[in-house]
């Protein structure tokens, strides 16, 4: 049975390539773009595929993020590597999905707490749309490499490049907030972690 492609995969760039994940779980490299046109089609696949977006936020601001030190906001970050979605009542999302609380300051989102939580979340569909039934998360310490690998299987050099790659996880993580702000209205230009220079939220 075919496997039907449900989006692009959010921002694995490996030397300036953008790499795309299907539903068969297979990637295959584009020509080098920039870094707009990267942030554009990332933007462009949240916005194609709003119902898997607002499942998967959902479930991790709810479940994972009210497990950190609470803040005014919370903005998840999930990065799709790849999706099975052949069962439309079943679909698989393997991802290094991130979550952030902030503080809203002045003019500055000041990051709380927050922490990165990769794994499988299978999603189901309902009346109202999809929810996540269950998350196999990657184990923290000396679990982690062999958690990973089973959990990510064939993918997971694919997750292991997104996943130590911080260049990336940023440019991706304020494509999140960026729409995140958009969103919701919120006053804010830029966002900053703990002793870190504050960053400009990109315009959306």
């Amino acid at each position: 049975m075919n496997k039907i492609k449900l989006w692009m995969m959010a921002a694995i760039l490996f030397s300036g390539v953008m790499c795309q994940a299907s539903c068969s779980s297979n990637l295959k490299s584009e020509a080098p773009i920039t870094k707009e046109e990267s942030d554009n089609k990332l933007m462009n696949e949240i916005e194609k595929n709003p119902v898997f977006y607002a499942a998967l936020n959902g479930y991790l601001a709810d479940s994972i993020g009210s497990q950190y030190a609470p803040g005014e906001v919370c903005i998840p970050c999930p990065t799709v590597i790849a999706c099975d979605q052949q069962n439309p009542d079943s679909v698989r999302v393997l991802g290094a999905f991130w979550v952030y609380n902030y503080n809203v300051v002045d003019d500055t989102l000041k990051m709380v707490s927050g922490g990165s939580h990769p794994g499988l979340m299978i999603l189901k569909k309902t009346d109202d749309g999809y929810v996540v039934t269950s998350f196999d998360q990657v184990e923290d310490g000396s679990n982690f490499l062999p958690s990973a690998k089973r959990i990510f299987g064939d993918m997971y050099e694919a997750f292991n490049s997104i996943n130590s790659d911080d260049e990336t996880r940023e440019q991706v993580r304020a494509i999140f907030i960026a729409k995140y702000v958009k969103d919701n209205n919120l006053p804010v230009k830029y966002y900053q972690d703990y002793g870190w220079p504050a960053r400009e939220i990109p315009a959306k």
